[in-house]
């Protein structure tokens, strides 16, 4: 159980409720990743509105974000969402299991294109040592094609990530998938 009391969805009120409402249409259900932040509806609002900003992405992937975020997570050792994305990948983007462990041993073996690996690592670089990201790794993903914007936004998925992984291990969220 976490350690937060949060709202379930049949009692959630207000913002939160409204929310709830949101998600339950796009998801079918409030997963925990969401309900944990029931306790600041602002909060909440914020997230919801993050993951339909990602999830509706004109050029960042779908593969690419949950590699992202499983990499992130599996970095922050955060045990609900590197499986969450791991089955995402697997029955979202039709990834095998075997693909999905080869990319947590060696991001390079990313089943991705060249171009959504190439940012991949450049954002695991970013999370790990972000004082090291330079202009040649900038000039990199620009001749293969992103714009800065793709760039800022895929640095700051994997930063939002890290930043869900503290919140989930603080509150030890129970995994619900």
């Amino acid at each position: 159980m976490t350690l937060l009391t949060t709202q379930s969805p049949e009692a959630a009120t207000g913002a939160v409720a409204k929310t709830y409402e949101a998600i339950t249409h796009l998801f079918g259900r409030v997963p925990n990743a969401l309900r944990i932040y029931s306790s600041s509806p602002e909060l909440l609002a914020q997230q919801w509105d993050g993951v339909r900003y990602y999830r509706n992405h004109p050029t960042l992937s779908a593969a690419l974000l949950a590699s992202i975020r499983m990499l992130v997570s599996k970095r922050n050792d955060c045990e609900y969402c590197v499986g969450f994305n791991e089955a995402f990948l697997i029955n979202v983007c039709r990834q095998t299991p075997a693909q999905v462990a080869a990319t947590k041993a060696d991001p390079t073996t990313a089943p991705l294109t060249d171009k959504d690996r190439a940012m991949l690592l450049f954002v695991l670089k970013a999370m790990a040592t972000a004082h090291a990201a330079d202009k040649p790794d900038l000039d990199r993903l620009r001749a293969l094609g992103w714009a800065d914007g793709d760039i800022l936004d895929a640095v700051a998925h994997g930063a939002r990530n890290t930043a869900a992984d503290i919140v989930f291990n603080t509150f030890k969220i129970e995994r619900d998938f």
